[in-house]
């Protein structure tokens, strides 16, 4: 079972709620995500685009539009190289389609997860200068691509890095961390250590979307702001689908991206919306995450994230159809395959002499290798431990990292960098190739050198508010709504309460897969409450703790004497025109 922990974060909730006008649960909620001064609670609930960091804190920005200005101006060939998943995908758009409206001769170039690998390679360098390419501008990749960038300046080209990812370093005698950017002539990373932006946790999209502001007000083009709106949206979606922390200007990029999403005019986003169902709908930060998102990386896992590009850039209705079906298709496959993989990862684990390491480190040879990294999420899932997935691939071995928060997966990596061919990545995902001879010694060194205790692994849940279902009515879940969009940094808001009895209940879906209980408090009111977690987990603690008679009683209507604690958040079900309140069981305990 998860360990409940409630946040107790102090402040004057009465005056919060009072200056802004909501309710003071709802303040306490703010103050639970380390919102604290009225100007950051000002920001958070009402910022808006012009509370955005100027573009020009980025370090090199301006040597970088420069640049560009000038090979634009000079007619020189530009080449755009971005990344196979949605973030690389999005800020490639955003590069090539800033560049043509600023009149640049220019292309875009998606490499190939098998065979190109992340990033820049020596094969991609020596094809663009044999395709008169005198300048490369990397998106979302190049800040660990020092090696590629050397290749690049030695044939004479100029190099534009955006990225955000974390700088490679050494560590000097001293102990001494000792940054190492490639030698490009531009590099655009907020996470550089002498870069003065305030917020380092934007994703690729935003870096080269900053990048575009810069450009266009040097170039004196999109004086209305109308290209940069556009752009703006898929500066949001990858926000969503590279998991970055919906905290400062993140929370603003995709608060006003989000109904751009929906009305945008671009025939590529417009179909793929159209093919998952939610044409007319209200879009949220989960539609992103979890339904668009993934068609994305579906193609640039098992086919080549060219073909999403296609769709974004294509001016034909019909040929972003027929993109975006083949993209759902995709995805629909990836699922299948991602949910044998987890199962034989599982099992591998659970049979193995590893499972109690506190580093998983797990092999399968004949797993596609662009799961890796979607198995090691649902792994860490399962084991609340950092996980890496690890393939065969035609050179070596190749796989994904996910992390928890305690620990500092690029920093752990970096320790027994000698064991890699590449590695790269930040605190919580990483990437790495290496020697299969090799596996092992990385799984020895990890666990023999990890420093995480048993409270760092056990699972935690943060209860914003311990309140009574009776609090709960239809005006304050409609007032929650002014904490959204929801995501990671901004989870949704959970609540708790003690001692709930089952009176009656129901399964429901076509696996059986959902639950749907009334349940009484202590004062003896009456609510609906829903579960859609495991539920044959949540029936064998049932039937462990309160015996099979009152199992069978509970959902035979007849009765029964199941009481438990619950964490639950209160939603709206709206039926037929009709609004009810409805509670969402997250988890529960005795």
């Amino acid at each position: 079972m998860a360990k409940w922990m409630v946040s107790a974060k102090r402040a004057d909730f009465a005056k919060i709620a009072e200056t802004f006008q909501i309710d003071p649960v709802i303040a306490r909620i703010i103050r639970n995500r380390d919102i604290v001064t009225d100007e950051e609670i000002g920001r958070f609930l009402h910022g808006t685009l012009k509370d955005m960091h100027s573009p020009y804190l980025l370090k090199d920005v301006e040597r970088a539009a420069h640049i560009l200005r000038d090979k634009i101006e000079g007619g020189k060939k530009i080449r755009v190289i971005g990344d196979y998943d949605i973030d690389g995908v999005c800020a490639a758009y955003i590069l090539i389609t800033g560049l043509e409206l600023c009149g640049a001769q220019a292309d875009v170039v998606i490499p190939h997860r098998i065979l190109d690998g992340y990033g820049l390679n020596d094969e991609m360098i020596t094809k663009a200068h044999e395709d008169g390419v005198e300048t490369i501008l990397t998106c979302d990749n190049g800040i660990a691509a020092k090696d590629q960038i050397a290749c690049a300046k030695s044939l004479g080209l100029t190099v534009v890095v955006t990225d955000h990812h974390e700088v490679p370093y050494e560590v000097n005698a001293e102990g001494v961390r000792i940054e190492c950017p490639p030698p490009a002539d531009a590099v655009v990373d907020p996470k550089q250590s002498d870069c003065t932006y305030p917020f380092d946790g934007i994703c690729g999209a935003v870096t080269a979307y900053k990048l575009m502001q810069v450009l266009f007000e040097l170039m004196a083009v999109d004086k209305e702001g109308i290209k940069l709106r556009e752009l703006l949206a898929f500066a949001a979606f990858a926000t969503v689908g590279d998991v970055m922390e919906l905290i400062d200007e993140n929370r603003i990029i995709v608060r006003y991206g989000l109904p751009l999403i929906r009305d945008t005019t671009n025939p590529g986003l417009r179909a793929l919306i159209e093919v998952n169902g939610l044409r007319g709908r209200p879009l949220t930060a989960y539609h992103i995450g979890f339904v668009l998102g993934p068609c994305l990386n579906a193609t640039g896992r098992l086919d080549t994230a060219s073909r999403a590009l296609r769709m974004f850039r294509t001016k034909e209705q019909a040929e972003a159809a027929i993109i975006a079906g083949e993209l759902k298709e995709l995805n629909d496959s990836r699922k299948n395959m991602t949910l044998q993989g987890t199962k034989q990862a599982i099992e591998l684990i659970e049979a193995g002499t590893f499972a109690n390491d506190k580093v998983l480190v797990v092999y399968l040879p004949d797993c596609h290798e662009s799961l890796a990294g979607i198995i090691a999420g649902r792994l860490r899932e399962r084991y609340d431990k950092p996980v890496f997935v690890l393939t065969k691939s035609e050179e070596g071995v190749k796989g994904s990292g996910r992390s928890i928060e305690a620990y500092h997966m690029y920093d752990k990596m970096s320790e027994c960098k000698d064991l890699y061919t590449k590695y790269g990545g930040h605190k919580m995902a990483a990437g790495v190739s290496m020697p299969e001879e090799n596996v092992d010694k990385f799984r020895a060194y990890l666990n023999e050198h990890c420093e995480l205790t048993e409270d760092d692994l056990e699972k935690k849940i943060h209860i914003d508010v311990p309140m009574p279902m009776s609090y709960v009515t239809n005006g304050f879940v409609r007032q929650l709504s002014v904490l959204e969009p929801f995501g990671n940094g901004n989870p949704k808001p959970v609540f708790a309460q003690k001692n709930i009895r089952l009176i009656k209940g129901r399964i429901l879906g076509k696996n059986s897969n959902v639950g749907k209980y009334t349940v009484e408090d202590e004062q003896g009111g009456r609510y609906e409450m829903m579960y859609f977690g495991d539920m044959e987990t949540w029936h064998m603690f049932l039937i462990d703790r309160f015996g099979q008679e009152a199992y069978d009683g509970l959902y035979r209507g007849t009765g029964c004497s199941i009481c438990i604690h619950v964490i639950y958040y209160p939603d709206l079900n709206v039926y037929q025109g009709k609004e009810s309140l409805q509670m969402i069981m997250q988890d529960y305990c005795v």
